[in-house]
């Protein structure tokens, strides 16, 4: 039991002495120690946004070796986010339409607009003229409409009358 306690003690005793370097450079000459200095750190850049009302995203890295250290940050811009807040500011000064328009520009709001009945507005005409507008023109439609393909998307297998739309009644 005693050889065991002395094994496991000089055990713990090695392994702490490896653990407990520092992160100093020093040099040996004429058989005195002198300590130079301690590696440098690449340190990220911090990248603060405190308003909550701005749409980016600050992200940010570094990397340090024995010889080189590089560090740096950047920052990422939510384009939905603006969307909304554009639409937002639009909406409030009054301006519906236009504030309806912007959020058109994302396809999947596109599509929910379609699929409520209510096209999204094409160049300010509204309502079933819209919709034959955005017939003439897929090239404007958002990409990524599942209900009525762009032409910029180059998908041949659908077409844009294959959306569940009601069809105009003309009498």
């Amino acid at each position: 039991m005693l050889r065991l306690f002395t094994i496991l003690f000089l055990t713990l005793i090695i392994s702490t002495s490896a653990l407990a370097q520092t992160n100093t450079v020093s040099t040996v000459s004429s058989g005195t120690v002198t300590i130079d200095k301690t590696p440098p750190t690449a340190s990220a850049p911090s990248i603060v946004i405190n308003n909550s009302d701005v749409c980016k995203t600050a992200y940010s890295a570094g990397v340090q070796t024995q010889i080189l250290g590089i560090a740096s940050g950047i920052t990422v811009t939510d384009e939905n986010c603006e969307r909304l807040k554009l639409a937002r500011s639009l909406f409030g000064m009054g301006m519906k339409v236009a504030a309806v328009s912007t959020m058109c520009q994302d396809a999947r709001v596109f599509d929910a607009m379609l699929m409520a009945g209510t096209p999204c507005p094409y160049k300010g005409a509204i309502g079933d003229k819209a919709l034959a507008e955005w017939k003439k023109n897929p090239q404007d439609i958002p990409s990524g409409s599942k209900l009525m393909v762009s032409s910029r998307e180059g998908s041949e297998d659908q077409k844009n009358d294959d959306y569940p739309f009601p069809q105009e009644n003309n009498q």
